[in-house]
């Protein structure tokens, strides 16, 4: 990999601005493309054909654009339908988004976990092959939010989610609430949008859990494949692209804590 690496990162909202703030804490010399598929999203009313279809040549389009040296698909559905695709399409590295359920299994005490995702990602055998291959004795339940990446999208738009509202949406992972030593004491975050509501879900919660983010393991994977940073090297401004065309400039001060640097619409 080249000294300060052009990394692609893509999402079909702004959830996966939770996983670049990851990396370019990491790697904040890199030269980062964040994309959000707005204009398909959300990706749970599509179907996983529809999602496949529109997905793979879109990224082909987009590492022709901008040469990526690495691409991040930062969204938990896409990444469980389409990684294989796109690694027999492209010759370019691929790191995806899967539900954190082995590493939630193995540190739960209670052994019981719940999985918080779309309702596309837990009822996707990729998700329940996870669990058949690395729940091992945990009890573990599958939680489909309808509306937490939307409520999730909105505050970051500067739009308030209710607390009843996500209450509402967090409340089906908390099993056996009677006795602390057995409910459920970890709850793996299976969409990168829902860290952004995650200082309102913890105050939310019924009682205290581990929330297990994604973002950090796969920050540790692309700097396994793309090296430390480099001493010294300044970061140049990332780039900031809707697939509805929607202009940067408007979210720019929300933008700018994931980024690290100063956001700017493409060329």
């Amino acid at each position: 990999m080249p000294h300060e690496p052009a990394i692609l990162v893509f999402d079909s909202g702004l959830g996966g601005l939770t996983v670049l703030r990851e990396i370019a804490t990491a790697r904040p010399d890199a030269a980062y493309t964040y994309v959000a598929d707005d204009a398909f999203f959300p990706y749970g009313q599509h179907t996983e054909d529809e999602i496949i279809a529109r997905v793979v040549p879109l990224i082909g389009e987009l590492i022709a654009r901008h040469q990526p040296d690495l691409t991040v698909i930062a969204c938990n559905t896409a990444s469980t339908l389409v990684m294989d695709h796109l690694r027999k399409a492209y010759a370019v590295p691929f790191v995806g988004t899967v539900p954190a359920i082995k590493p939630a299994c193995a540190s739960s005490r209670t052994k019981r976990v719940s999985v918080l995702g779309t309702s596309g990602t837990v009822k996707r055998e990729y998700t329940k092959a996870l669990i058949r291959d690395f729940a091992g004795d945990c009890e573990t339940t599958l939680v489909g939010s309808e509306h937490l990446a939307a409520l999730a999208e909105a505050a970051l738009r500067g739009e308030r989610a209710s607390d009843a509202a996500v209450a509402a949406e967090i409340a089906p992972c908390f099993v056996g609430g009677g006795d602390a030593a057995t409910r459920t004491d970890t709850v793996v975050l299976a969409c990168t949008h829902y860290p952004l509501l995650l200082d309102q879900i913890r105050r939310l919660a019924p009682w205290p859990v581990d929330w297990i983010d994604p973002a950090p393991a796969i920050a540790r994977r692309v700097i396994d494949l793309v090296g430390p940073k480099v001493a010294d090297a300044s970061p140049a401004p990332a780039r900031m692209i809707f697939t509805s065309g929607r202009n940067s400039s408007d979210l720019s001060g929300a933008l700018k804590p994931f980024f690290g640097v100063a956001a700017r619409a493409p060329a």
